[in-house]
């Protein structure tokens, strides 16, 4: 995301584990080497996707395909879930910065860190009674971790720093909110009828006519509840951003922006869930 100091972010041990099984399996740039803190990767002959590619319809396909079978690398390791342990490991060091720029400092001390953490708890349990597979999942798929050969129309998913084992849902949901592109235009998110139209590629490359209208509420209702979590981790990533980086962009105030946004689509969200979860 924007590419900022990751010092609170990153974990590289775990990134390089993962790049080896991933290039194995033919996702990203073939590795060629590893050595100390760094790797050495082949060239991809490819284009970096714009935020209006990742509507086209062709590509969306393409892109729920290639996320099929990335789900389905195997990383040997632990296959607990990070999610919740990122976000409260991000609550903790985001609720505890000081800042010396005053405008930094004034619009911090508005932030209620106790509701933040009653939002947390609340989603979740919520999130914990869907049942969501654990995958291996990129968990930063935005359009600039994407790239394709036009020419060719071969796909590939590039920059697995993120990259754990972590819900199906959630990996899914954070890329929807990336269909909002780099000025963060949430009308953007797409509608449920191109959510389907990404779900039946997903969930059947082969046949995606032949999915059924269950799996397609069930996997509706287990992205948009995950695309929440989505915002808050984010939201929490700004603050800590605001006070690490040396890049020169808002992040204070994409703080507001992500977790206003997660307010704003909280109640449909989680209504969603709880009637689908109780058959009402």
């Amino acid at each position: 995301m924007y590419g900022p100091n990751t010092e609170y972010v990153i974990d590289r041990e775990r990134e390089f584990h993962a790049i080896k099984y991933l290039s194995a399996a033919g996702f990203g740039a073939k590795l060629l080497a590893v050595f100390g803190n760094g790797m050495v990767q082949s060239f991809i002959n490819a284009r970096t996707l714009t935020p209006e590619d990742m509507r086209k319809p062709k590509l969306v396909a393409e892109i729920a395909k290639q996320l099929h079978k990335f789900h389905q690398v195997e990383i040997p390791g632990s296959k607990e879930p990070q999610l919740w342990n990122d976000i409260f490991k991000f609550f903790e060091k985001a609720s505890d910065l000081k800042f010396d720029d005053n405008e930094k400092r004034r619009k911090y001390e508005t932030i209620s860190f106790k509701e933040i953490h009653d939002e947390l708890l609340e989603l979740k349990e919520l999130t914990g009674l869907l049942n969501a597979p654990v995958v291996f999942g990129h968990n930063d798929l935005l359009c600039g971790n994407i790239m394709v050969n036009d020419e060719e129309g071969k796909l590939y998913f590039i920059d697995f720093e993120y990259g754990s084992y972590n819900y199906r849902g959630y990996d899914i949901g954070n890329h929807f909110n990336e269909f909002a592109g780099y000025e963060c235009d949430y009308s953007l998110y797409p509608s449920k009828d191109e959510q389907y139209h990404f779900f039946r590629h997903y969930l059947m490359p082969d046949k995606p006519q032949e999915v059924s209208d269950k799996d397609l509420e069930a996997l509706y209702i287990e992205t948009n509840t995950y695309m929440l979590a989505s915002h808050l981790l984010w939201a929490l990533w700004g603050l800590i951003q605001a006070k690490m980086s040396p890049i020169n962009f808002d992040y204070m105030e994409y703080f507001f922006l992500r977790y206003n946004e997660f307010k704003r689509q909280k109640q449909s969200a989680i209504s969603l869930a709880k009637r689908y979860l109780t058959g009402s």
